[in-house]
């Protein structure tokens, strides 16, 4: 990544100055930052401020990967955007933005989800990857498309009150590869067991320590500075501000680069993780099915199962089950009819129906794909969003 021939400007060389100055990092760690193409996965919670810091501290290329818009719920935590922003293109403003703070540097967006097919091809234009995901599919897609590709993954997450930060697929300077995320988890969880930030929540500062750590593990791989948080698995609590760090090794047992490897090309989510299994038992009903359905005055039971606090922001008039009550509350939903479950974006809905069909036989239970926030989206974007 270094590059011995890179030069710098005099307002560079000013812009930059504080780095310069410290005696382990100097002039030759500046150039390296400026010689380096870093790709961030994500310009949300995480991905802001990891953007910020990394343009502010002079990394010469910097790719963002998003296909989303800013919305007004993204500004609690989203410190990259503003108000001004919304509706918009989350890489077209992150670009704007970053290109504001550094002049001095490159940014390439990629407006488009990852998948298997553009992954490799995106990736391997890098140096370092930093995925700022929300999500299993994609968080594991990140994972094998740089062991495939031989790059270094700075990994971090966020859930509620807890985050979590690591490097994986880095070669330390003896030439010995640590662990990936698959030696931390080697298969992805269930469908809908563990909720994303949209469903669980985040508290909003916790993203930006997180971020900034993240950037921080970029900037010393590709200087080479420090003890880089290789083999180690960081854990901070922030209600209790204690931090825990976990120690991995490699696991023989690694689907993907073990003793016995059995993934030998990438994979999407519904192929590797069961997906197919829970739609097949799960039925769903897109929001225009809903739409015409109700146009046709169909007999059918609507019912939201989020929690009171969220029917009260907003709701789109359908009877109020929590997921914890659905139990209790069984003999309430309907069997004559169709019914359509919803909730925020569609897990806690899917999971609440299992329940019904596993423990009392329901066989006329619909899930409302992408929940309220597709109805939104689609049929009354005027009502608010959260």
């Amino acid at each position: 990544m270094a590059n011995e021939n890179m030069k710098f400007s005099k307002e560079e060389l000013a812009r930059y100055d504080r780095h310069i100055i410290i005696p382990e990092f100097g002039l030759e760690s500046q150039k390296k930052l400026k010689a380096a193409k870093v790709l961030v996965i994500g310009s949300g919670g995480l991905g802001s401020p990891a953007l910020l810091y990394l343009a502010a501290a002079g990394i010469g290329t910097i790719g963002i990967v998003d296909f989303d818009t800013v919305d007004d719920s993204n500004l609690q935590r989203q410190v990259l955007f503003d108000a001004n922003d919304v509706g918009k293109l989350k890489t077209a403003a992150a670009r704007n933005r970053l290109e504001a703070l550094n002049p001095y540097i490159d940014i390439v967006v990629h407006n488009e989800k990852l998948t298997s097919g553009n992954a490799l091809g995106i990736l391997r234009n890098y140096d370092v990857v930093a995925d700022g995901t929300d999500n299993f599919p994609t968080r594991y897609l990140v994972n094998d498309a740089c062991v495939m590709l031989g790059k270094t993954n700075v990994y971090a997450s966020v859930f509620q009150f807890e985050g979590q930060v690591s490097v994986f697929n880095y070669t330390d300077s003896r030439g010995v590869l640590g662990p990936n995320y698959r030696d931390l988890y080697p298969v992805p969880p269930a469908p809908g067991l563990v909720p994303g930030c949209a469903e669980a929540g985040v508290l909003g500062v916790l993203p930006g320590v997180i971020g900034s750590l993240q950037a921080l593990e970029v900037i010393k791989v590709i200087t080479g500075l420090g003890d880089i948080l290789s083999g180690r698995l960081f854990i901070f609590d922030a209600l209790t501000f204690e931090t825990r760090t976990f120690k991995i090794k490699r696991n023989q047992a690694n689907p993907l680069n073990g003793d016995y490897p059995v993934i030998k090309e990438l994979i999407d989510y519904e192929q590797f993780c069961g997906l197919k299994a829970v739609e097949k038992s799960v039925k769903e009903i897109t929001v225009k099915e809903l739409h015409d359905m109700q146009g046709r005055n169909e007999p059918l039971q609507l019912i939201d199962v989020r929690e009171p606090y969220e029917y009260d922001i907003v709701n789109i008039g359908a009877e109020l089950i929590p997921l914890a009550t659905i139990d209790k509350n069984a003999d309430r939903i309907a069997k004559d009819k169709k019914v359509i479950v919803h909730c925020k974006v569609g897990s806690r809905s899917a999971i609440a129906i299992q329940e019904l069909q596993d423990k009392f036989g329901f066989d006329n239970l619909y899930n409302l794909k992408g929940g309220i926030l597709a109805y939104i989206d689609e049929l009354k974007p005027g009502l608010t969003k959260y």
